[in-house]
């Protein structure tokens, strides 16, 4: 079975609007914690989070906090495809210590939601922008609705393309969606990245500061 439901979103302008708001803004703190991950080395989403949670907040105050939490786990699922495939490019043991690269997320990259930014009733979808709630109709078949009803989610992921805005809903039914299993390919080929995704190879800006924080997990 496929682990994954995508449905088209049928957006007014003003809500297309808002969605690319959401989904650029997303973007941008994605980029700003992925210079910690480049000169810390940890990407693991609990110590990123104490390190730049804080920070995060305060240099993007539009930005909901649950949702600057899901822009963190954004960055660690990335990096952790990027730098832990044993097969890829990058991975840190291959780089020994020279200079990780830095992830750089383009505007068109996904947008991470989880129960309190997104929620699903009657077939409903109300989802979290940062001008407010939007509602859409999803129209779930039977087939739909019982794996909504059985199944647990494991992602909630916004997409756009040249057509819209899709919702890809991913389920728990095995270890790795087809998605991830494309990128972690890609990743390990190093052919290619997700469209969304670059990888550039500058060092750690001279003199950027790295949190206390930062520096002790580092250290430990």
């Amino acid at each position: 079975m496929n682990s994954a439901l995508r449905f088209p979103l049928n957006t007014s302008p003003a809500q297309h609007a808002q969605l690319v708001k959401l989904q650029q803004s997303f973007a941008e703190v994605c980029n700003a914690l992925a210079p910690l991950v480049q000169q810390t080395r940890c990407w693991n989403r609990v110590a990123l989070h104490h390190m730049a949670y804080k920070q995060l907040r305060e240099s993007f105050p539009g930005m909901g906090s649950q949702m600057v939490c899901n822009a963190i786990y954004s960055v660690s699922r990335a990096s952790r495809h990027i730098f832990q495939h044993p097969q890829s490019h990058f991975n840190v043991n291959r780089l020994g210590t020279r200079p990780l690269p830095r992830l750089h997320f383009l505007p068109q990259a996904p947008v991470y939601f989880d129960r309190h930014t997104l929620s699903i009733k009657s077939g409903q979808v109300s989802m979290y922008t940062m001008d407010g709630r939007i509602h859409f109709e999803l129209g779930l078949g039977p087939d739909a609705e019982l794996r909504f009803r059985r199944e647990r989610l494991r992602e909630i992921l916004l997409t756009s393309d040249r057509g819209g805005f899709q919702l890809a809903f991913h389920f728990a039914s095995g270890e790795e969606s087809a998605e991830v299993q494309a990128e972690m390919v890609a990743a390990a080929s190093g052919a290619e990245l997700p469209e969304y995704l670059l990888v550039t190879e500058d060092p750690p800006s001279a003199g950027a500061p790295v949190p206390a924080a930062a520096r002790a997990a580092h250290s430990s």
